[in-house]
């Protein structure tokens, strides 16, 4: 029997060759939304490094939806052609299959590219934020506009719009954002929602309108193709989200036709206190993954490969997914596989790097 972590997965019509994710990393490299030469580069390199799957950083569905002015967007026909370039490249090249992560950044948009000032916002050249109501992120940010009905409506057609253009240019799974303090989180914690209408107040009421736009956006996703949800377990605050809320909407998104739960964790408030290590986050995976009976995707600082590989054969989760791991080795799945006995993808021109006895036994050794 091979390592776990190698065996196929499939949701609905998608095999996923094994369950190594690369998961999302905003690179803050877009212009106007646009991809850019940057992302060719990026997602490229990583479509033939044999993970199973690589997700996009997140494109936001509309411009005052981005964190940065360097964030991607899937809300104009530019981007859609920029990104759909990308895509294009991965898929003829590479192996992995492709999704696309989308989100609306709410109240922590317009802020500063993170190496000139990381969680601070713009000073100038912002815009105005919007939010589930006027609470700004943190003392010095600037209040964003509660979301009216109206402006609900033309969000979730927003999102709508970016998952049919997501769609049209061939990826294969969307992930829709309702995590790390971005809108949709704003709605579910009671932190950022003090709303006294329909969309405020109990835990029913909050999840009514992140819920509303999934269901919009499932119909408007191709049957046959995934789509996950990534969320975030806790707030890390006193009186904030909990896992126990996460268990109840994750229940609700399977209803709905959700077909996997990434569990993230944080990013709603900079009074978050997170004890970090490798894994750290695993716990709260495999807990929801019990309480729903969902697929679920895990990540936090996942860098062993025997540890990852542990992580899919005790049933914590059914992938796992690294970034920081993936940055400082592109080629962490043939590190995994050599060191599981395994075998992985790889383009024809590596050969000699992949075959390389040499190189394979320095891989298949975590000291090294």
């Amino acid at each position: 029997m091979g390592a776990p972590l190698f065996s196929p997965l499939t949701l609905r019509g998608l095999t996923i060759p094994n369950r190594v994710v690369v998961g999302p990393m905003c690179q803050y490299s877009a212009v106007n939304g646009d991809a850019s030469d940057w992302h060719l580069m990026h997602l490229g390199q990583y479509a033939k490094s044999g993970a199973g799957l690589v997700i996009t950083e997140s494109a936001h569905v509309e411009p005052i939806g981005r964190i940065t002015h360097g964030c991607l967007g899937l809300y104009s026909d530019a981007n859609e052609e920029a990104l759909g370039r990308v895509v294009d490249f991965c898929h003829t090249h590479g192996t992995a299959k492709l999704g696309v992560q989308l989100s609306h950044a709410g109240r922590k948009g317009s802020t500063r590219l993170p190496w000139e000032g990381r969680a601070a916002p713009l000073d100038a050249e912002g815009w105005d934020t919007v939010g589930a109501s006027g609470q700004p992120r943190a003392e010095g940010w600037p209040r964003p506009a509660p979301l009216d009905n109206a402006g609900m409506d033309r969000v979730r057609r927003a999102h709508v719009d970016a998952v049919t253009r997501a769609a049209r240019i061939g990826f294969d799974l969307v992930e829709l954002v309702m995590a790390h303090g971005y809108l949709l989180h704003e709605f579910l914690s009671p932190l950022s929602n003090h709303r006294t209408d329909t969309h405020g107040g109990d835990l029913n009421n909050r999840m009514r309108f992140p819920l509303s736009v999934f269901t919009a956006m499932r119909a408007a996703w191709p049957k046959d193709k995934p789509f996950g949800v990534r969320v975030s377990a806790t707030d890390w605050v006193d009186g904030g989200w909990t896992p126990d809320n996460t268990i109840v909407l994750a229940n609700a998104l399977k209803k709905l036709g959700c077909d996997y739960v990434a569990v993230s964790t944080g990013g709603l408030s900079l009074d978050q206190k997170i004890a970090l290590g490798e894994g750290h986050q695993i716990s709260f995976a495999a807990r929801i993954r019990k309480a729903a009976g969902l697929p679920v995707m895990a990540m936090g600082m996942i860098e062993d490969p025997l540890h990852a590989n542990r992580i899919i054969d005790d049933g914590d989760a059914d992938m796992v997914a690294l970034a920081r791991a993936m940055l400082s080795d592109p080629h962490w799945p043939w590190r995994a596989a050599a060191a599981l006995g395994e075998d992985v993808n790889y383009p024809s021109q590596y050969l000699r790097g992949y075959r390389s006895k040499w190189l394979r036994e320095r891989r298949a050794t975590p000291s090294q």
